[in-house]
């Protein structure tokens, strides 16, 4: 069989990721039916950036499958260090691995990878591009909470320039009917043009964008916090300008509605305060375990159809 990897979350249709929801959910309800299906495949994760989250999500996603991890956390003690090309390291670790989740800080570099390797790559994150494996926790999270992916408004907040997580999540959800867009953010760190124009204005999505949070709190049922992110900026001085725009406290969250979810990729830093976090309506630990199990159904759904795994669950 031929190997598939997902770089974008694009590379997934909407059949198929509904498809991996609902393996996500039978493995939340049947852990034990998937505990060996990866027995004796290696999962290879490439951080070339700091990562706790993601990377740990892989790995924790491989064990509960009953695979296992060959893991690469440091580019300073890789051979990458030593000039290696992505394509050459993809190429070595196909010789070690069965499957390959990868982060990069340059743009594209998965896909480079993905082209190299003679196994599936996934991409974990590339620079300030995409990062379609957040993008599913995002929409499991959502779809449990609210029950549903359609008729919804939903609201993105802070750094919508650099946030790979909001322009993935805005592809994603333009799949389904009747939702509507909140963008918040401050002029500086606004949607960029190819992200509103290729994929908000050419799929005809209801958008609003506005700079003033409180005014777009009340009509909101899905709220996605992002923070601002100093290692995409070119000079600290716009960071320390722009890093404190929007904080979700318990007086503005008090204007949502009683069951709004609230989102966040995580790390946060400041901009959802820790008195949040008992809410009903803080749902950003609860998105960290959905990303766990929708990594092991897009883990399994790959190593099926590279034929690594019998297919049969």
């Amino acid at each position: 069989m031929m190997k598939r990897s997902v770089i974008d979350i694009t590379d997934l249709s909407r059949e198929e990721i509904d498809g991996l929801m609902r393996t996500a959910d039978d493995i939340i309800e049947n852990p034990g039916k998937y505990a060996h299906i990866c027995a004796g495949k290696k999962l290879a994760t490439l951080f070339f950036e700091p990562s706790t989250r993601t990377r740990m999500s892989f790995e924790a996603a491989m064990y509960e499958l009953g695979g296992a991890v060959l893991s690469m956390t440091d580019a300073a003690t890789s051979s990458a260090s030593k000039g290696e090309s992505v394509s050459d390291t993809a190429k070595v670790i196909s010789c070690y691995a069965d499957i390959i989740s990868m982060r990069h800080p340059k743009e594209g570099a998965a896909l480079v990878a993905a082209n190299a390797a003679s196994i599936p790559v996934i991409n974990a994150g590339d620079g300030g591009h995409c990062h379609p494996t957040q993008t599913l926790a995002d929409l499991l999270t959502i779809k449990r909470e609210k029950g549903r992916l359609g008729s919804l408004t939903v609201g993105l907040c802070g750094d919508l320039k650099f946030g790979r997580t909001v322009h993935s999540l805005i592809q994603a959800l333009s799949r389904y009917e009747d939702i509507r867009i909140v963008l918040i953010s401050p002029d500086e760190l606004r949607l960029p043009d190819y992200v509103y124009n290729d994929v908000i204005v050419k799929n005809k999505m209801k958008c609003t964008q506005t700079s003033d949070l409180l005014w777009a709190l009340p009509m909101l049922d899905v709220l996605y916090m992002t923070r601002v992110q100093k290692e995409r900026f070119f000079n600290e001085e716009d960071y320390l300008r722009l890093k404190d725009s929007y904080i979700l406290t318990p007086e503005k969250l008090s204007h949502a509605k009683p069951d709004t979810a609230v989102l966040h990729p995580l790390p946060r830093v400041n901009e959802i305060s820790v008195a949040i976090d008992d809410d009903p309506r803080a749902c950003y630990f609860k998105q960290v375990k959905y990303g766990k199990y929708m990594r092991m159904a897009l883990i399994l759904k790959l190593l099926q159809e590279s034929g690594a795994v019998k297919e049969d669950v």
